[in-house]
């Protein structure tokens, strides 16, 4: 049925979210009932609308198939400590949808269609928010070259689609990673700072070769001399040496991870030192054998913190103590956790809450 919104409205009339176990989440496999769909052609972009959640039709010859255009952007939705929902750093990850967007030679959206059409959409499939501890609704706006045409060229249209879908935490016990000293996930010049999809299928072989290994993901590093530290699987990646909070300076090779710089201002109102610079392998090594190095994780959306507790170097597994509560990555953690869940003030204006 239609209902008067900012944005045009189809409700499903079967919804799904019976099927969903919320204490048993699972990353990826529950989507929510409606989507929201809105496309470009001849110039301009046309009127968005949310219809119900469901597959799409295109032709073979679609672009996105086969020359990549293609970026996606990923944040969460939260169930606040009062029962309202918050939609973190919306505004932020529109600034990197943008550049992705730019990198790609694609569309710009409009910013009220990515801005009020999440929260719409998000206000529409409220009950799909989940209230378990470390879980939230995971937001997945993306766009494609939708134009159907064979030839090698930038394309004419586009289609932007956002879909939603409960979530747990992601990467909750300790992980293992590899140092990845022969393929490479972003050369300088190319789309590492862009979040498109060839970054991610590009990362898939390497990755897997460590899972053979009995490693949970790789530790990237740079594709001149695979020297220096640039990322941690899907995540950007952190140390704590000598007591400083160390992470690899940003680049067009490393993407700027909205969660990375929110933890980088919290560490810094918490007093806690911290350091954006080059970060070699030889220096983690070196750390080990110190016994200087007292941290590591990864930081990103899905996991927001990820505690590594072995990295292999050289043919060396290298381990990290137990973590508890009182380690500078869970203490962070539980900052923006509560920032997000409304018991600390936001004084940033971080949240985007409906409702």
């Amino acid at each position: 049925m239609e209902t008067e919104a900012t944005f045009p409205v189809t409700q499903t009339r079967n919804s799904r979210i019976h099927e969903v176990d919320f204490d048993h989440l699972e990353f990826g496999k529950y989507v929510s009932d409606h989507m929201l769909v809105c496309d470009y052609a001849k110039g301009g972009w046309e009127q968005a609308e949310i219809v119900p959640y469901g597959n799409l039709t295109m032709s073979p010859s679609t672009l996105a198939l086969h020359y990549g255009q293609t970026v996606f952007e990923g944040m969460k939705a939260f169930r606040m400590a009062d029962g309202r929902i918050n939609i973190f750093r919306l505004e932020r990850h529109y600034e990197r949808f943008v550049r992705s967007l730019n990198r790609m030679c694609m569309a710009i959206l409009p910013k009220e269609v990515f801005m009020e059409g999440l929260m719409q959409l998000v206000e529409l499939d409220k009950a799909w928010v989940p209230t378990q501890p470390g879980s939230a609704l995971y937001l997945r706006p993306f766009m494609y070259a939708s134009e159907s045409r064979f030839g090698v060229k930038v394309s004419d249209e586009y289609r932007y689609i956002v879909f939603t879908g409960p979530v747990p935490s992601l990467y909750v016990n300790p992980i293992k990673v590899k140092v990845e000293t022969h393929y490479a996930r972003a050369a300088k010049g190319g789309t590492g700072f862009a979040k498109c999809g060839g970054n991610y299928g590009g990362a898939f072989l390497p990755t897997k070769d460590a899972r053979d290994h009995g490693y949970d993901q790789v530790l990237w590093t740079d594709s001149a001399t695979n020297s220096f530290i640039e990322e941690s699987g899907m995540m950007n990646v952190m140390f704590v040496i000598n007591g400083v909070l160390v992470t690899p300076a940003l680049s067009d090779s490393i993407l700027g991870g909205i969660t990375r710089e929110s933890l980088l201002i919290l560490a810094t109102e918490m007093g806690l030192r911290s350091e954006e610079r080059p970060v070699s392998v030889s220096e983690l090594e070196k750390a080990f054998q110190a016994g200087t190095i007292t941290e590591a994780f990864g930081a990103g959306t899905a996991a927001v913190v990820a505690p590594i507790n072995t990295i292999h170097i050289n043919g060396i597994d290298y381990s990290l103590q137990g973590y508890t509560p009182e380690n500078i990555l869970y203490k962070l953690k539980a900052k923006l956790d509560a920032i997000r869940a409304g018991t600390e003030a936001d004084v940033h204006g971080w949240n985007y809450i409906i409702g």
